[in-house]
């Protein structure tokens, strides 16, 4: 049984789980949930990003800049497979 290996890293499965619940977030609500620098949540979010398991849209409220991350259909399927693949490994073992 092969592991979604973009999702089987504990960051990457966090934050789109949290997604997932909440169908998009701030950066800012990301990187304090997830305790990330700045830095790294970015890393995290351009592999997904690359993927198309999520998107990034960069919006304004008022005059200030807003990063919104939002749960893609690919990427909302490819965590229920995931998640699907683990229960499957705990039964099996």
């Amino acid at each position: 049984m092969l592991f979604d290996p973009l999702l089987h890293q504990g960051i990457r499965s966090k934050l789109v789980s949290l997604l997932i619940s909440n169908d998009e977030l701030p950066f800012k609500a990301l990187k304090e949930a997830l305790e990330l620098t700045d830095g790294n949540l970015s890393s995290h979010l351009s592999k997904l990003e690359k993927e198309a398991y999520i998107s990034i849209e960069k919006i304004f409220e008022g005059k200030r800049p807003k990063t919104v991350v939002k749960i893609a259909p690919k990427g909302r399927e490819a965590f229920e497979k995931y998640i699907e693949n683990l229960k499957q490994f705990i039964e099996e073992n």
